[in-house]
């Protein structure tokens, strides 16, 4: 490494976050860019370690310590290309993964890691400022014809990949834009949506065909797919969304998150002033003054958080079923794994600044026992009651109610993000007769492919609900072997992670 004592000479620093009291008055993303110099002293805290554990933590497989050292030495460009031989849209992972690399960094053992999310966001940033990033398409072309079946992250991935090989590939989305998630599941604050499309606008440009507004399944089936392509990667994600199955769940003012969410964010996408009222002809979801109630504690309940307190919502709370984590070490999930530990994101921190500070918004060990109603049939309160929960010998858990801990809190808005359950079987995955685990989600072999012939699947479809990183590692994967497939050997990289 370039500078071998670094990581004992320089503590982590990540980049400032906006004062609460200006971002939650607009949809901006909430950091502020880090200046050079400091970004370049956080690439010399990668040190030296021999094995490079972070290198395991990323699905991607990102050679890390290879473009902290460049950055370390202000060699930015060669940074990029170390950074986008294993990892197509930095962009996103830079501003929305977790970071499970950075949980894994040896110097985590008994410090705090490197700032590996932040340089690589830094990194490609910096390639779309200096103009280093272009359409690349490819110099020769196969003749075969590939359609993808979504355009998140890990049908982008199998596209650009699969584009790179020389096919012809189409993209299909149901909705308006593509993107995907990243477009209608993930708020403004977190990631702009200017980079979703400079980057399909960059696709376009290597030659790949975007057909949005398609819904397959059902304006254009499974049969009619197959007779048209040579092969079919499905990429639909897992957007089955878990119910909570109590009375008064078909009460006014109760909304999944994935119904509450991309109103939102079509609202600010609209140059039209008239669009709120195509958006919300059937149904307006709005939070502004009222008792809002999120039940649920990932990452889609804290993005319905800080959507509802820009809506200008006059309470929120947030109810967890499992119970709290720990501050700071969990013994439970040690080095190299994800910490289950307590994470306090930004909207929960502008939450608690507005709402009463520390603990006043979140709560853990909740069970929602039904809905209350008023009598115009819209819901009024949320009846729970405190649980508690142990594991058996044999790992199952248990729960048994808290006695006496019953309650009511007034609830105007009930938004239930308690995940997903696994792909949606209407359409095409009943056309095409894709056979299902006992997940739910679509069966593949270590390849890849479906039960059904040249028909590949990849992301959250295959794997259920996960992270970007993984939709885009396994969109990735898919695009080697649908290639492999055609031509009988692919030039593509493969990391078997099946």
């Amino acid at each position: 490494m370039g500078k071998p004592t670094g990581f004992k000479e320089i503590d982590r620093e990540t980049p400032k976050r906006r004062s609460v009291d200006l971002r939650i008055l607009d949809w901006n993303e909430i950091y502020v860019q880090m200046p050079e110099e400091k970004l370049r002293k956080q690439g010399a805290r990668c040190m030296d370690c021999g094995v490079p554990f972070c290198n395991h933590g990323c699905p991607l497989g990102n050679q890390i310590p290879d473009w902290n050292d460049l950055v370390y030495r202000g060699k930015w460009r060669e940074a990029l290309e170390a950074l986008l031989k294993t990892n197509n849209f930095p962009e996103w992972t830079g501003r929305i993964c977790p970071a499970p690399c950075e949980e894994a960094c040896v110097l985590k053992v008994n410090d705090n890691p490197v700032t590996i999310k932040l340089i690589e966001q830094s990194i490609v940033d910096r390639g779309f400022a200096e103009g280093w990033i272009k359409a690349q398409p490819p110099e020769k072309r196969t003749g075969k014809k590939v359609a993808v079946i979504g355009s998140g992250p890990a049908g982008l991935a199998a596209a650009q990949q699969l584009n790179r090989a020389g096919h012809w590939v189409t993209v299909f989305e149901r909705d308006d834009r593509a993107g995907g998630l990243l477009i209608y599941g993930i708020p403004d604050f977190k990631m702009d949506k200017t980079t979703v499309s400079r980057r399909v606008t960059l696709m376009e440009e290597e030659g790949i065909t975007f057909k949005c507004g398609v819904n397959v399944g059902v304006d254009i089936t499974a049969e009619q797919l197959k007779k048209d392509f040579d092969a079919v990667i499905v990429c639909i994600g897992a957007t089955a969304a878990r119910e909570v199955p109590v009375p008064g769940r078909d009460l006014g003012g109760v909304h999944l998150a994935m119904t509450y969410l991309p109103q939102q964010t079509k609202l600010n996408l609209s140059s039209d002033p008239t669009i709120g009222d195509q958006i919300f002809k059937e149904q307006k979801i709005d939070a502004k003054g009222k008792h809002v109630v999120i039940i649920g504690g990932g990452d889609t309940a804290a993005d319905c958080l800080g959507t509802a307190l820009r809506q200008g919502a006059k309470s929120i709370r947030q109810f967890d079923i499992n119970s709290k984590p720990p501050e700071q070490y969990n013994p439970k999930t040690p080095w190299p794994n994800w910490q289950v530990v307590m994470r306090t994101s930004s909207a929960h921190e502008e939450a608690e600044h507005l709402y009463g500070g520390p603990g006043s918004v979140r709560d853990w060990g909740i069970l929602t026992r039904r809905f209350v109603g008023d009598a115009s049939g819209h819901v009024r309160a949320l009846a729970c009651v405190r649980i508690e929960s142990h594991k058996d010998a044999d790992g199952n858990r248990h729960v048994r109610e808290v006695a006496g801990s019953e309650f009511e809190i007034p609830c105007d808005l009930a938004l239930l993000a308690i995940g997903f359950s696994g792909p949606e079987r209407v359409g095409l995955v009943e056309q095409m007769g894709l056979e299902l685990d006992k997940r739910g989600a679509i069966k593949v072999d270590r390849n890849y492919e479906t039960s059904v012939p040249n028909v590949f699947s990849a992301g959250d479809a295959r794997r259920g609900q996960s992270l970007v990183v993984w939709a885009i590692s396994e969109g990735r994967q898919a695009a080697r072997c649908c290639d492999e497939k055609l031509m009988g050997k692919s030039d593509l990289p493969r990391l078997d992670l099946l």
